[in-house]
Formats: structure tokens, C-alpha cells, sequence
């Protein structure tokens, strides 16, 4: 690993930086840290001396135990996964024991308040599960009325919020 212009003290030059980043290096044992630069600063001769340091203490510690070093071998697909593992998003599947309905946004303040009813009703009858699902369907809602959140990629007043809508009758769920 190179560090250009290693003399030019600063943020990135500071002592801490080069010993990151050296330490980096480290992890490979084959792993060599090149400092270009004109003169030796304090931050880089306190990096060099706490790299000699440490190495010595590693050094030691291996020597008491029979360690000898070695780098990690991976196969290019294990790395290569996991970059790819970020770059998706799994959507939430909506359950399919209840049609699913649009609410355009005017609508949004009579449904909160039958969705609040509906809450502290599940929370009376001790079904705390379904109260906590109707509490973060009226936290969306109310994120969507205050424009928090767009329900529709193009927004606007014509935006329509998409969740999932049960009616209770008696306390049970209708079909």
C-alpha cells in the first residue's frame, strides 16, 4: 500500500490515519506499507514507531503460542456474494388473507381515526399483536397525511397510500 505525499500533515496524514492504515496492510502477510513523502513528519515517524510496536508484541504473542501467520483464503464467489447481497432489497410480502386496498389521501383522516378505535379495542380484548400491526399501519398513515413519506413515486395530491385494510365485526376478523 502506497500513501502519496505522506510529509502533508493533516486529517488524513495524522499519526492515527497512517497507523489505520498500515494496520490495514497488516492484515496480509505480505502486506507493506510505502510512506512517500520528503522528510519524516512527527506523525508519520509516531505511525512508524507504533507499527514497530505493535509488530513486536505480535511477534512475540506468535512466537509463545506457535503461531505463524497466514492470509485468509476465500474463493471469489464467497467476496463477490456478499457485495452483491447488498445491492437488493427484499420488499415485505403483503399478507393474502385480506384484499389490499389504495386509501387516496383525503380519506386518510376518517380511516385513522376507525384505525385508532380498532386499536384500543385489540389492546381491551388483550390481542396485543394486532394492536401493535394497527399502531404502525396509523404511524404510515400519519407519515403519509404529513407528507413524511410519498406513497406514490410521483407524489402530488393524487398519490394514493397502499396497506393492508381489515374490518373487525364482533371482534373477529370479517371473511
Amino acid at each position: 500500500m502506497a500513501i502519496l505525499d505522506a510529509d502533508k500533515e493533516g486529517f488524513l496524514r495524522s499519526a492515527g490515519s497512517l497507523v489505520q492504515t498500515a494496520g490495514r496492510a497488516a492484515r496480509n502477510v505480505e502486506g507493506t506499507v510505502i510512506f512517500y513523502a520528503e522528510t519524516i513528519t512527527r506523525s508519520m515517524q509516531e505511525a512508524i514507531n507504533e507499527t514497530n510496536r505493535r509488530r513486536s508484541l505480535q511477534m512475540a504473542y506468535n512466537k509463545e503460542h506457535g503461531i505463524t501467520p497466514e492470509s485468509i483464503v476465500k474463493s471469489i464467489e464467497d467476496v463477490l456474494s456478499s457485495v452483491y447481497e447488498k445491492d437488493y432489497y427484499t420488499v415485505p410480502v403483503v399478507s393474502e388473507d385480506a384484499p389490499a386496498e389504495y386509501v387516496p389521501r383525503d380519506q386518510i383522516p376518517a380511516l385513522l381515526v376507525q384505525l385508532e378505535k380498532e386499536m384500543r379495542a385489540a389492546a381491551k380484548s388483550l390481542e396485543f399483536e394486532r394492536a401493535a400491526e394497527l399502531r404502525d399501519k396509523i404511524r404510515a398513515l400519519e407519515q403519509r397525511r404529513l407528507g413524511i413519506i410519498q406513497g406514490h413515486p410521483h407524489g402530488g395530491d393524487s398519490a394514493l397510500c397502499f396497506f393492508q385494510l381489515r374490518h373487525i365485526k364482533g371482534g373477529r376478523r370479517a371473511p
